[in-house]
């Protein structure tokens, strides 16, 4: 989860595009077995995303699966088929108590053992969607030590609150989700943006949840990419004011001295720490070519 701007969608039962999808731009592919797959598809697209899931990972984006929810049943056949080398782990869905992480941990080391993957290589992000989940966001994230982030369902999330889909229905949920994966050292990943021809809304939406402390997004088609990409990446300014703010500091530490100025503004610790991050996300993002 080192680089997680977009988290793209892939339907699993669809062939042709989990075969593009490396080539879409997105840091992370999700091959979705939940709600794109229709029910009685569901064992047809298993075997599919197991038939393609060496290809579809051999590109630079990390593949996650996102696997039903394991109160329905069907969550042990989806990991029995698709835990293998080269997944870098489950989108687990509707994650509404910690005890949902527990069992999901248990199928998942079954699943490993039985598969040949080392047991605990398997990385989890929750999905929150409903308002039990936002009350107990904090349990769930320390329900696993696979949580390698965690993540904002939108849709299920306003529909449970009775409104229609809005930033202003968004603010709580969005707030509690991203303090506790800072919290907790995990980035958090923002709702997708559900309308696919309207750039400016994306940008916008993107650029708020960048600015709340949101890591990435779910991107829902592959036009969204560029876009959400842009949002969450440092651009050419600041990447050039962290760079004097971390020389700045060198010269400080050479010199001996305990406080930092520059431009007329006092550079403290947490200051020098930001721009560092700032500095290896640009060069994550450089060596990846994004």
């Amino acid at each position: 989860m080192d680089l997680c701007r977009t988290l793209l969608f892939v339907p699993g039962n669809r062939q042709r595009m989990l075969e593009k999808a490396p080539r879409a731009g997105a840091d992370i592919i999700v091959v979705d077995l939940e709600d794109a797959v229709p029910a009685g598809e569901k064992r047809e697209a298993r075997r599919l995303v197991r038939s393609l899931l060496t290809s579809v990972a051999g590109g630079s984006a990390a593949v996650f699966v996102r696997v039903n929810n394991v109160h329905t049943g069907l969550a042990r056949g989806d990991l029995m088929d698709i835990v293998r080398p080269g997944l870098a782990g489950v989108v687990h869905p509707k994650t509404d108590q910690p005890q949902d992480l527990r069992d999901l941990d248990v199928l998942l080391r079954e699943a490993e053992v039985r598969n040949r993957v080392r047991p605990g290589d398997v990385a989890v992000i929750p999905l929150i969607e409903t308002p039990r989940a936002i009350l107990r966001c904090h349990e769930i994230a320390r329900a696993t030590d696979r949580v390698s982030a965690l993540s904002f369902g939108g849709e299920d999330y306003s529909a449970e609150l009775g409104v229609p889909r809005s930033d202003e229905a968004f603010t709580y949920a969005r707030g509690v989700i991203v303090t506790v994966a800072a919290a907790i050292g995990v980035p958090a990943i923002d709702t997708p943006y559900p309308v696919i021809d309207d750039e400016r809304g994306l940008r916008r939406e993107a650029k708020l949840a960048a600015a709340i402390g949101f890591r990435g997004k779910y991107v829902i088609h592959p036009d969204h990419v560029r876009a959400v990409n842009n949002a969450f990446s440092p651009g050419a300014d600041q990447i050039a004011a962290a760079r004097r703010i971390v020389d700045a500091a060198k010269r400080a530490e050479k010199q001996r001295k305990g406080s930092i100025a520059l431009d007329g503004r006092m550079i403290d610790a947490p200051i020098v720490e930001r721009a560092s991050r700032l500095l290896a996300m640009a060069e994550r993002i450089a060596g990846g070519s994004a």
